[in-house]
């Protein structure tokens, strides 16, 4: 039995059968409708009270009857047979419209939604009418064709460095605005005018301009077209928020993806199926389309059902930050044992989102009809993900355990540690290579360098200023919320900050959040399962930050060391100040 979408309470059971009645119609191809498919609607909708809309493919089937407007029984992106910014999805909906009015936004947002061939509204007179002199015409006043038209790339969309998210006077984050779709709303017709128009030439020249224009925004097909979602709740401040949004805008950066724009929702909580309402759902699935965007980046972590959900309604891709976290660190990874770890990073964050892709890829779930021979694919890959991990988690003990003897040779041989930490982008890299001479790669980019380096560096040590070599780790960048997979994944990189004797905590005081970044890196460190050892405050970029900034740093934390690393200031106070924070940390233990 055919289904039969949208409000069917209060239906009769005649009146579901006309209903179901209606996927044995069969329309010319070459046509958009016919006059009695279309007074056949309306009889229908006319006798239920509701508007009703039918989805008929290029073949001229009927492949899907609602009750409800088009907005209500639109069509999933998820389901359509073909969905992309190119090209239209081959399929049209004539609907009935109670009201004697042209398309409304809703139902053209839907037709954008779903990139239908074409939509077609006819207003009907709820009683049926006839003729001058006699002669019933039957249900439909007039009609309304309407379709998507294309619109000039240049001007729907700019070039990707000016729709990046940006930073104003303010901090706040902003994009700029796109048009809405475009679209082409026929003057009132009747339905011999609406029979006679072609639908294969209509659908010929509209695919023939969209192709036009993706390949135009194509041009840069290497780089991911991204929309950044962000939702601030009641537990945020607006300039947590804007933070938040921006250091996210980085993260695509840094993975190589376009920001095109970035959607933002204030909500009391978090919806528990999509994030954000549903409203807004649409919205980032009309702007995805607009903008031939292939990625949606959320600035949260998601549940599995949560990207189902969203995947299904928006049509593309569907990520959370952690997921761009996990790639920036898969590009990153030189070293075996930073390759090791990431894979089991991914893997731990890949195996719970295995669930839920559907019932037809596991028959395990219990309950009749559940049971039986062999083992699904979705089964077996979380099977083999498992055995995987397992594996990965001995190499990372077995690293740790390494990690421990070199230690402990360096502890004998009686040389002090001391572990670079700070937010990611803080500059320990570039501190490192300005003490030691080392050439570790620096970029301004989050997460530049993933693997430890540990260097040897020359202090002078005592009242005597004799010299004392000591070690300095340059160590894996922090992040705000680090993803608890990372944390565990990276447990044998972060002992080297557990195992150092001491620590210099390194802090970008050019950025604008830069008290907040203080306070991630001591949440992550407090998590540490053993106490880190005596850390001193760096602020680095004091040639990029402001005479306020410095003049509050200053009085927050007086005992910190300011310096600029890539401009070589401070560093012969930050030597000094490093060698007593070593004797220190030495007659402590």
């Amino acid at each position: 039995m055919e289904t039969i979408f949208g409000n069917l309470q209060g239906l009769k059971s005649s009146q579901l059968k006309q209903l179901q009645r209606l996927y044995h119609q069969r329309i010319p191809g070459d046509r958009i409708t016919t006059p009695e498919f279309s007074q056949r609607l309306a009889a229908i909708s006319t006798e239920v009270n509701q508007p009703v809309c039918a989805y008929i493919n290029r073949r001229g089937q009927v492949i899907r009857v609602g009750v409800g407007t088009p907005r209500q029984t639109q069509i999933p992106p998820m389901e359509l047979p073909r969905y992309g910014a190119e090209r239209l999805s081959g399929i049209r909906c004539i609907a009935t419209h109670l009201k004697p009015e042209p398309p409304n936004e809703a139902a053209l947002t839907a037709m954008a939604l779903q990139r239908l061939d074409a939509l077609v509204v006819l207003n009907i007179t709820g009683t049926g009418f006839t003729r001058r002199g006699g002669g019933a015409t039957g249900y439909v006043k007039e009609a309304y064709l309407a379709h998507l038209t294309p619109q000039d790339s240049r001007t729907l969309i700019p070039s990707p460095a000016a729709v990046k998210v940006e930073e104003s006077q303010f901090g706040f984050a902003h994009s700029k605005q796109i048009q809405s779709p475009s679209w082409n709303i026929s003057p009132p017709l009747d339905l011999d005018d609406l029979a006679d128009q072609d639908l294969v030439d209509l659908v010929e020249n509209l695919e023939a301009e969209f192709q036009r224009e993706f390949i135009a925004q194509e041009v840069d097909a290497d780089h991911d077209r991204v929309l950044i979602v962000g939702l601030m709740t009641s537990e945020m401040t607006p300039l947590q928020f804007q933070d938040t949004l921006l250091e996210l805008a980085r993260l695509v950066d840094t993975a190589g993806g376009d920001v095109l724009q970035t959607i933002q929702q204030k909500r009391s909580r978090v919806h528990p199926q999509t994030v954000v309402g549903e409203g807004k759902v649409q919205e980032i699935a009309l702007t995805a389309q607009t903008l031939g965007v292939n990625l949606v980046v959320f600035d949260r972590d998601l549940s599995p059902s949560q990207v189902r959900n969203l995947e299904m309604q928006i049509g593309i891709r569907v990520v959370d930050r952690t997921e761009v976290i996990l790639d920036i660190f898969a590009q990153r990874a030189q070293s075996r044992a930073g390759k090791l770890q990431v894979e089991l990073a991914q893997l731990e964050y890949m195996q719970p989102r295995l669930a839920g892709r559907g019932r037809t890829m596991s028959r395990l779930g219990g309950g009749i009809g559940t049971r039986g021979p062999g083992e699904t694919k979705l089964e077996t890959e979380r099977r083999a993900i498992g055995q995987r991990i397992s594996r990965l988690q001995k190499e990372v003990t077995q690293l740790q355990a390494h990690r421990s003897r070199l230690r402990q040779r360096r502890q004998h041989r009686e040389v002090p540690s001391v572990a670079l930490v700070g937010y990611t982008n803080a500059g320990k890299s570039t501190l490192l290579n300005a003490l030691t001479n080392a050439e570790v790669y620096t970029a301004d980019q989050l997460f530049a360098t993933l693997d430890p380096t540990t260097r040897r560096l020359v202090i002078p040590y005592g009242e005597t200023n004799e010299h004392q070599e000591i070690l300095i780790t340059d160590t894996v960048g922090f992040i705000h919320e680090l993803p608890a997979s990372l944390m565990d994944a990276f447990r044998a990189t972060l002992e080297e900050v557990t195992e150092a004797d001491a620590l210099l905590h390194l802090v970008d005081l050019s950025h604008p959040a830069w008290l907040r970044h203080i306070r991630s890196v001591r949440e992550i460190l407090a998590q540490m399962p053993i106490t880190p050892g005596p850390a001193l405050v760096i602020f680095n970029k004091i040639d990029q930050a402001n005479s306020e900034t410095l003049a509050l740093a200053r009085e927050e934390f007086p005992l910190a060391v300011f310096i600029s690393a890539s401009q070589r200031l401070g560093l012969e106070t930050l030597r000094q100040r490093l060698a007593k924070l070593i004797e220190y940390a030495v007659d402590s233990q």
